[in-house]
C-alpha cells in the first residue's frame, strides 16, 4: 500500500493468494494499523448450532448422572462429538476431576518441598508360576503350571488348585518429587511394614530428603504399636485417610497403578524371578528417566537437586 506495489506482486512476495492480500489492504485501507491485528475466526451467525434446549438436556445429563459424551449421546440420539463440544463450550469439569459419588471437584494438593509428606502403602500381588502362566502360554498350559507350582510355606488347602502365594508390594512416595522406594516382601505385617519404612527411610535420607508426614491406609500394620512408635521415635507424625477414601493417599495409589502397567504386566514373564529382577531397572528408570505428566515431564530426580549427579 505504501510502496504502490500491485497485489498481484506483493502476493508473490509474501507467498500468498491474491485474494489474501487483497483482504489485508482493504482492512489497512479502512482502518489503518489498527487493523492488521489478528481477529477471532469465530463466525458472526452459526444456524447449524446446536439448540439451547438440547443442550440444556446434555448438561442436565451430566450433572445429574454423571456421564461421558458417549453415554450422554447415546441417550439422547446425538454425535458423541456434539455432546463434547457442548461440554466444553460450558467448561463443565472432565469426569476425571469430579468425585463419582458426590459430583465435587476433587482437590488436588502438592507440597512444597522434598520430605513434607511421604504416601506409604502396600499393593498385593500374585505370583507366576515357574514357565509362565496363562497370559504367556493360555489357559491349558498355564493352568498346568499353576497347578505344578509348590510354595513351601504355603501348603495347599484345597486339593486340585494352585499355591502360587503373594508378593507384597511395600511402597513409599514423595508427594512434591514422586520420587519412589519399592520393595517386594513376602507379607504384611506390623514387623515386615516397621522393617521397610527404616529402609525406605535410609533412602530417602541419603537423598537429601527428611520425612516429616507419612499418611497411610487403616491396615492392621499401621494401626500397630510398633509403627506407631517407630515413627514417633523419629518425629514423623503418622495420618490415616479415612475409611473407604484411597483419594486421600492417591499419589502413591496412582504410582501402584503405574507400577502394574509399566512393570508388572508390561510383558510375559516366564517366572516370578524373572519379574522380580526387572523391578530395580524399572525403579530407576521411574526415578530418574521416565517423564512424569505431574511434572511437567520431567522425572522425579529433577526436584531432588542434591540427589547424586544433579550437584551444579
Amino acid at each position: 500500500m505504501e510502496d504502490g506495489w500491485p497485489l498481484r506482486r506483493a502476493a508473490e512476495r509474501f507467498q500468498v493468494a491474491v485474494t489474501t492480500a487483497r483482504r489485508w489492504a482493504e482492512r489497512y485501507r479502512r482502518y489503518g494499523t489498527a487493523g492488521m491485528a489478528d481477529r477471532s475466526s469465530r463466525p458472526h451467525h452459526s444456524p447449524r448450532r446446536t439448540p439451547s434446549r438440547t443442550e440444556r438436556r446434555i448438561i442436565k445429563v451430566r450433572l445429574a448422572r454423571r456421564w461421558g459424551p458417549a453415554r450422554i449421546a447415546f441417550l439422547l440420539r446425538l454425535n458423541p462429538a456434539t455432546v463434547h463440544r457442548v461440554l466444553v463450550r460450558y467448561r463443565l469439569a472432565r469426569l476425571s476431576h469430579l468425585d463419582r459419588a458426590t459430583g465435587a471437584a476433587i482437590r488436588r494438593y502438592e507440597r512444597t518441598a522434598p520430605g513434607e509428606l511421604i504416601h506409604v502403602d502396600i499393593k498385593k500381588l500374585g505370583n507366576i508360576p515357574d514357565g509362565g502362566g496363562h497370559k504367556a502360554h493360555g489357559r491349558a498350559t498355564g493352568g498346568r503350571n499353576s497347578s505344578a507350582h509348590r510354595d513351601p510355606a504355603r501348603p495347599r488347602t484345597h486339593h486340585g488348585r494352585p499355591n502360587l502365594g503373594y508378593g507384597y508390594l511395600h511402597n513409599a512416595v514423595d508427594d512434591h518429587s514422586r520420587l519412589a522406594y519399592t520393595e517386594i516382601l513376602p507379607d504384611e505385617t506390623k514387623e515386615t511394614a516397621a522393617a521397610f519404612w527404616q529402609r525406605a527411610q535410609a533412602y530417602f535420607t541419603e537423598c537429601g530428603i527428611t520425612a516429616q508426614r507419612v499418611p497411610t491406609d487403616n491396615g492392621s500394620c499401621y494401626r500397630s504399636i510398633l509403627w506407631r512408635e517407630l515413627l514417633t521415635g523419629q518425629g514423623i507424625t503418622h495420618k490415616r485417610t479415612r475409611p473407604y477414601r484411597p483419594q486421600t493417599n492417591g499419589k502413591v495409589e496412582r504410582y501402584n497403578r503405574t507400577l502394574l502397567d509399566e512393570w508388572a504386566y508390561a510383558r510375559l514373564y516366564t517366572s516370578e524371578t524373572e519379574r522380580r529382577q526387572a523391578l530395580p531397572a524399572w525403579l530407576h528408570t521411574y526415578n530418574h528417566h521416565r517423564g512424569h505428566t505431574a511434572l511437567g515431564g520431567h522425572p522425579p530426580a529433577s526436584r531432588v537437586p542434591n540427589l547424586s549427579g544433579h550437584y551444579s
